[in-house]
């Protein structure tokens, strides 16, 4: 997975089986943190027995699936293809806290808003609770759902955990009493892939899904506040093979003041941007769309509110975008992109072999089949095979009755 986000002023990139972090204030010494050499899992464990390869001892490819911050951005989280959790510190200086060992693969994880625990969801459908007071200790099983998840994230006063699912769900649970469940988002027609709390609205909960729709919610009640159907948008497909396919929002990000919103689709060269107001009607009101050269890895606002946009391009995979004048422009010659771009330019064949990764999202699309349309062929057909015995019986009945009326007429008298 290739992604970008912010560690207080560190940019974090990660690409492949490495994470990299270049401070974009000061000239301090890069950090990178390569999980093909991290700690391996120790053999003969209790949690063996329940990995996903049975008993044997776990393998992967080392490639980091997912990473969070912690809202103080002190904190640094990720995990990785062999089910590691390991836990840093960039304050004062980049070190690893703790590397403990998840049950199965993860796909998205949160640090809490008090930063005491690491909340962590799998595949299984399964969140666990890693505390970040105690590193060492193991996670603890907090909730779960039937079917994978996709997306995590808690309120801004800790007071919720909401989850999201393959099967169209959002959950909103109580954090200290998940068995307690506030609502149910419910509307998607596909798997929602991406969540997001609004800083400015706490109550306020934007998802988004692999049927191509924005949605904005109210947490604590359910209800759906809005809908933006993102296939409204031009250039909304990057090739003739993907116009009849719905765009999958992978990415959902706000600024710091929470004014704006960025939405990046999944295969697709254009990020699309949006305003919050107070209005009744149309509270996610859309600002403008940026074009790209090509298609974005992945996309996130720095403090000072510029859009980051990690490409899909080896000669420029970072470009930052600011708010000029009412439209969002690319930003050349900035000196924080200078000393990021001269930082990773070692690291630029890792990061274009990573590009080359599959969909994520291509095998989270239920498929449907048109059984109906070919039962009625087939009942049609049956239909009218039958009619043509009927027909082809009654015949047969007619000529044997004719002909033997014919007989007994020219049958001589005795």
């Amino acid at each position: 997975m290739s992604a970008v986000g912010f560690c207080g002023n560190w940019i974090i990139v990660t690409c492949d089986k490495k994470l990299f972090a270049v401070h974009t204030k000061e000239a301090r010494e890069p950090f990178v943190f390569d999980c093909s050499t991290a700690e391996k899992k120790p053999k003969n464990t209790q949690d063996e027995k329940n990995s996903d390869g049975g008993s044997s001892e776990e393998t992967g490819s080392d490639k980091v699936l997912a990473f969070a911050v912690s809202p103080s951005g002190k904190l640094l989280a990720l995990t990785d293809d062999t089910k590691r959790l390991v836990l840093f510190s960039c304050e004062p200086s980049w070190h690893c806290i703790s590397i403990r060992w998840v049950v199965r693969r993860c796909t998205s994880l949160v640090f809490t808003q008090a930063e005491d625990e690491l909340l962590v969801a799998d595949k299984s459908g399964d969140v666990y609770a890693f505390s970040v007071v105690e590193p060492q200790k193991e996670g603890e099983l907090k909730m779960g759902h039937l079917s994978m998840l996709l997306a995590l994230t808690v309120s801004l006063d800790d007071k919720y955990i909401i989850t999201a699912d393959r099967d169209e769900k959002i959950r909103v649970s109580h954090l200290r009493s998940p068995y307690n469940i506030q609502s149910f988002c419910l509307g998607h027609r596909q798997f929602v892939s991406a969540l997001q709390i609004l800083s400015t609205h706490p109550h306020w909960l934007l998802s988004g899904s692999g049927d191509g729709t924005l949605k904005l919610w109210d947490c604590e009640s359910g209800s759906e506040l809005q809908s933006c159907d993102l296939r409204q948008l031009d250039e909304t497909t990057s090739s003739e093979a993907d116009k009849d396919k719905d765009p999958t929002v992978c990415r959902i990000t706000s600024s710091t003041d929470g004014q704006y919103v960025a939405v990046q689709c999944d295969r697709v060269p254009v990020l699309q941007l949006f305003t919050l107001t107070q209005k009744d009607n149309e509270k996610l009101v859309p600002h403008s769309r940026i074009s790209l050269p090509c298609c974005p890895l992945d996309v996130n606002f720095d403090p000072e509110g510029r859009l980051w946009v990690l490409m899909d391009s080896s000669d420029a995979p970072l470009q930052i975008y600011s708010l000029t004048h009412s439209s969002w422009e690319c930003v050349a010659h900035v000196p924080e992109l200078n000393r990021v771009t001269k930082a990773f330019r070692p690291h630029w064949e890792t990061l274009e072999a990573s590009l080359r990764t599959n969909n994520r999202f291509e095998q989270l699309h239920k498929v449907t089949f048109d059984n109906v349309a070919v039962y009625l062929q087939k009942k049609q057909q049956r239909l009218e095979e039958q009619q043509l015995k009927r027909s082809g019986g009654q015949r047969a009945k007619c000529n044997k009755r004719a002909k033997k009326e014919t007989e007994a007429v020219t049958q001589p008298f005795a």
